[in-house]
């Protein structure tokens, strides 16, 4: 499968300001509610919290989308419920963490629905962008394709990351770009446009 870099757009941050939470205490997003992360319309994305889920929508064809919490962790176990609802499979959908959004900053953990994983740094958005696991992406099993839920986790550690999909590990790297930051999510289209993905349980947990 080939994947090709894609034009960016920002979906904006929330703009609320959080008490840090460190990577210490527990958090979870079960998307009751808004709460903090940013929802928006437009022809282009549509991102809102409805029944229970952030659900998440890329209409454009070439287009990278994403939305952070206003919240700010360092080490810990992040995990997020992800389930394609429509669209291509040919797509790229995943979590975000130690986001500098106004940099445009982070490692990011995406699949596809064909069963494909990238893991890497986006240092200020697209033209940055660089894998750390593998030389771009590569194939796993664990991931259930098409229009599936998959769980992706990330156990973060100081520079020690370590990745799983539906509790399979996919990867694991030594990186110390990125120390602490906000967490997101992100929808990309790579070709065809009407990727939906909803989003829930979205928990950061404490190292054991």
């Amino acid at each position: 499968m080939h994947k090709k870099l894609v034009q960016l757009f920002l979906f904006l941050a929330a703009t609320a300001v959080l008490t840090a939470c460190g990577g210490t205490n527990p958090y979870s997003e079960t998307f009751d509610t808004a709460g903090n992360w940013r929802v928006e319309s437009s022809g282009d994305v549509v991102g809102e919290v409805r029944d229970g889920v952030f659900d998440f929508t890329v209409n454009e064809d070439d287009l990278t989308s994403w939305t952070t919490a206003g919240e700010n962790f360092n080490d810990g176990i992040y995990s997020v419920e992800a389930t394609q609802m429509a669209g291509p499979d040919n797509n790229a959908y995943g979590l975000l963490f130690r986001v500098d959004d106004e940099n445009s900053n982070f490692y990011s953990f995406q699949i596809s629905g064909d069963g494909y994983v990238w893991i890497g740094r986006y240092q200020g958005g697209i033209p940055d962008t660089e894998p750390i696991v593998s030389d771009w992406w590569f194939e796993s099993p664990a991931i259930n394709q098409g229009n599936a839920t998959n769980k992706l986790s990330v156990q973060a550690e100081g520079q020690n990351l370590i990745f799983y999909v539906n509790d399979q590990e996919v990867g694991r790297v030594t990186d110390d770009a990125f120390s602490s930051g906000d967490i997101g999510l992100m929808v990309r289209t790579l070709g065809v446009g009407g990727v939906n993905v909803q989003f829930d349980n979205f928990t950061v947990e404490p190292l054991p």
